[in-house]
């Protein structure tokens, strides 16, 4: 399938949100909370370009529920169109975005010019706050220790009431996804 097909397959952010079940009060948070920086030219360039975005995501993952509604309003501003696709319901697609090669890592964003063709891709995380997670993953006992288990599902939880809070994280995801979109 092409990029333009698989963007096509997708549904709307708005769709996704209202069938959210695990993080959708946390997303709508973020999304209610950023404010764009005042970055016209930026918007402008993008605009220019005719992009669209497909997002490979599940509604479970932390850094799609951080990172997902920075992108939306990076499109509302500069005027693109995002389409939403279930990663678990779209391996075909997913597996050509594997991060280092192996892991199916969300949210992966594929940005598509007016004829299809990637422009860029973006994803999952910007790179301070993969520093952070390999630095909080680092401190975690080794799997087979007893207290493996407690002490991730604490660290889960640190990640999400930090990327939910966290506005400098905010700021790092839209500052990456912009580089991205312009290096």
């Amino acid at each position: 399938m092409s990029l333009n097909e698989w963007f096509e397959k997708g549904i709307t952010p708005s769709n996704y949100i209202d069938a959210m079940g695990v993080n959708q009060a946390d997303l709508q948070h973020v999304y209610n909370n950023f404010d764009v920086p005042n970055d016209e030219d930026f918007f402008k360039k993008t605009k220019e370009k005719n992009l669209r975005a497909i997002v490979l995501t599940e509604d479970w993952c932390g850094d799609a529920m951080l990172n997902v509604p920075i992108l939306l309003k990076i499109a509302e501003a500069s005027d693109f169109k995002v389409n939403m696709l279930y990663r678990d319901q779209n391996l075909e697609l997913m597996d050509q975005y594997l991060t280092n090669g192996k892991a199916r890592s969300i949210p992966i964003f594929i940005f598509i010019d007016k004829d299809g063709n990637e422009v860029a891709k973006w994803g999952p995380r910007a790179e301070k706050i993969q520093q952070y997670v390999n630095e909080s993953q680092n401190k975690l006992p080794n799997k087979e220790e007893p207290e493996y288990e407690e002490k991730a599902k604490e660290m889960y939880a640190s990640f999400k009431k930090s990327y939910r809070e966290n506005t400098d994280f905010w700021n790092e995801v839209y500052h990456s996804i912009k580089a991205t979109l312009y290096s």
